[in-house]
């Protein structure tokens, strides 16, 4: 029992992980319906950002996560200025062509800069709890409550402020949004720049955890495409149940199954739920 507990927990961890990633991707893609395959190139470059500025300047690793969200947040900006607005208008294939683009450029400049080896990142966050059996390490437990505290706050957000208010009108209704007013291109921005935030803050508190390196946003990009479309495309509850899902199967398939099959229960359960229900756990929109 303190085994299927252990691994409830590390699910746990892996799905907080999902979870941010995967709402950052469905908040771009419910809105602008933009399919971005570079996010997981902004997940990438947020992990090394926050490693470099640790070991270069020495700074806390707190402060390093806080420049990586911005420096991440301003490079989404850019991304959707300068490569996917010029694009809105031409047919869907060339902004996924795009995006390809964006993934292979990063990675490359990743390795040119950085090489090729794997970094291991330090935090404050090292010690061990243990809880009736359950050995919690404080970095897990840290992956936990900061997805936890970001999906509340990115909610206030999205409820309570008059942006959040003007990406929701664009996420239920494009052309109605742009018949009372609302500037486009900020939304867009401003989507962009949160997607690229929850990439950063996600790589940041997970890399301690898996290692950096230069294809590290593969997998995780892959994942956060699973669990948007398990969610339903789009849905931002979806995506923290699809996160979670994901997570918890992971964990306890590769404890219970074989850990040399534990990225195949990915697609395994995508199978499963759209055979089920073909759009996703939710199909309503971002709310």
């Amino acid at each position: 029992m303190e085994l299927f507990f252990q691994q409830l927990f590390n699910g746990l961890t892996l799905g907080s992980v999902y979870i941010l990633v995967g709402i950052g991707l469905t908040l771009v893609f419910g809105i602008l319906h933009v399919p971005n395959f570079a996010h997981g190139s902004l997940y990438l470059i947020g992990g090394y950002i926050t490693l470099m500025v640790m070991k270069g300047l020495g700074v806390h690793y707190f402060v390093a996560v806080i420049l990586s969200i911005l420096a991440i947040a301003l490079l989404a900006v850019l991304m959707e200025r300068f490569v996917f607005n010029p694009l809105r208008d031409a047919p869907p294939i060339h902004d996924k062509i795009a995006a390809i683009g964006l993934v292979l450029f990063f990675e490359a400049l990743i390795s040119l800069i950085w090489g090729t080896e794997y970094h291991r990142m330090t935090t404050p966050f090292d010690s061990t709890i243990t809880v009736a059996g359950v050995a919690m390490t404080t970095q897990r437990m840290l992956v936990i409550v900061v997805a936890v505290v970001v999906v509340v706050l990115l909610q206030l957000f999205l409820k309570k402020t008059m942006i959040g208010a003007s990406i929701l009108a664009m996420a239920q209704n494009r052309d109605g949004a742009f018949l009372v007013g609302i500037n486009a291109n900020v939304v867009a921005m401003m989507t962009f720049a949160i997607s690229g935030a929850l990439a950063a803050i996600a790589a940041s508190i997970a890399s301690p955890i898996n290692l950096v390196f230069p294809a590290m946003g593969h997998l995780v990009i892959l994942k956060a495409f699973v669990v948007v479309i398990i969610g339903g495309m789009g849905s931002v509850p979806g995506a923290i149940i699809g996160g979670m899902i994901l997570g918890i199967s992971e964990s306890l398939g590769a404890t219970y199954i074989s850990n040399d099959y534990k990225d195949m229960i990915a697609f395994l359960l995508l199978i499963i739920i759209m055979t089920a229900r073909p759009k996703g756990l939710f199909a309503k929109g971002v709310y």
